[in-house]
C-alpha cells in the first residue's frame, strides 16, 4: 500500500489501484467490499466495451486479436516504478502476441488466455496537489498501434439524491441506474461535477467524454473514455480506435474537491 499526503488530503493505492482519496476525512472513493463492484478504480485498454457477441475478436491491423470486455490491461500487475510523499508511478509492459490468461474463464468468457498483436507499456502517475488529485496516464508502444483508453474510478454516495451536472445539463442517479449495463452516454464533455455530501468535479484532458455507469444506489462510476463502444456492433470495434505516433500518448484526470 502506497499512502500519499498533503495537508488535510490523504490518498492510498493499492497495487497501482486508488482505494481512498479522503479530504478532512471525507471520503470520495467507493471502498471495496460495499455493495456495487469489487474494484475502487481500473483502466479499459486497449478496448472499451464488451466483445462476447464478436466472439471475443478485435479487428487490428495485424489481424484479430482476442480480447474480453474492457481489453486485457486489467489482467496485468503494475509495478511501482517511483514513489515519494506526493506521487507514486506505476507500470505495466506488454509484449506482443504474449498470452494473458483471463480471469472471467470460465464463468463469464469462453476465452482462457486473451492476446494483443502489438507492444506497448502503460503508466500511471497519481501526484497529490494542494487542492487535488491529479492522475496522468503514459501510453507508448508500437507505431501505429490502434487503442481505446477509458478510467473506470468508482465513487461513493453517502445521500440519497446526488446530482451529477455535465454540459449545463443535471443528471439523476434514477437515470444512470435506468440505462443498467450499457452506461449512460455523455458526449463531447471534459468535466463533471458530482454534487453529494461533498462536491467533487472531475476534469480531463485526452478524452473527451464520459460514460456513467451503476446498478446500486451507494456508488457511481464517473468513466472518462476516447470512444463509447455501444455506438457500433461489437464486430465494429475497430471504427473507435485512435492510432499510437512515435510520441507517448498523454491522458489525465484531475479530481478536484469543491466542498
Amino acid at each position: 500500500m502506497v499512502t500519499l499526503t498533503i495537508g488535510n488530503q490523504k490518498v492510498k493505492i493499492d497495487a497501482g489501484e486508488l482505494v481512498s482519496y479522503s479530504v478532512e476525512g471525507h471520503e470520495y472513493i467507493h471502498q471495496k467490499g460495499n455493495p456495487g463492484w469489487r474494484n475502487a478504480d481500473t483502466e479499459m485498454f486497449p478496448i472499451i466495451g464488451p466483445t462476447s457477441e464478436a466472439n471475443f475478436r478485435v479487428h487490428t491491423p495485424k489481424g484479430n486479436a482476442v480480447q474480453d470486455q474492457h481489453g486485457l490491461l486489467r489482467e496485468l500487475p503494475y509495478v511501482l516504478e517511483d514513489s515519494s510523499e506526493e506521487h507514486a508511478v506505476f507500470q505495466k509492459k506488454y509484449k506482443a502476441d504474449s498470452k494473458v490468461g483471463n480471469s472471467k474463464f470460465p464463468k463469464k468468457s469462453t476465452e482462457k488466455e486473451l492476446f494483443w498483436p502489438y507492444n506497448f507499456q502503460f503508466e500511471k502517475r497519481f501526484e497529490l496537489k494542494d487542492d487535488h488529485l491529479e492522475i496522468t496516464f503514459n501510453i507508448s508502444g508500437d507505431e501505429g498501434m490502434p487503442f481505446m483508453l477509458g478510467y473506470h474510478p468508482a465513487f461513493l454516495l453517502q445521500t440519497e439524491n446526488p446530482i451529477i451536472g455535465a454540459n449545463n445539463q443535471v443528471i439523476t442517479l434514477e437515470e444512470i441506474l435506468a440505462v443498467g449495463s450499457r452506461a449512460l452516454y455523455v458526449p463531447d464533455c471534459s468535466e463533471i461535477t458530482l454534487k453529494d455530501e461533498k462536491g467533487l468535479a472531475i476534469k480531463t484532458e485526452g478524452f473527451g467524454q464520459f460514460m456513467l455507469w451503476t446498478e446500486v444506489t451507494n456508488m457511481v462510476c464517473i468513466e472518462p473514455i476516447s470512444f463509447y463502444p455501444y455506438a457500433v456492433e461489437q464486430d465494429q470495434l475497430d471504427k473507435g480506435f485512435e492510432y499510437l505516433k512515435a510520441i507517448p500518448r498523454e491522458f489525465r484526470v484531475y479530481l478536484i474537491p469543491n466542498g
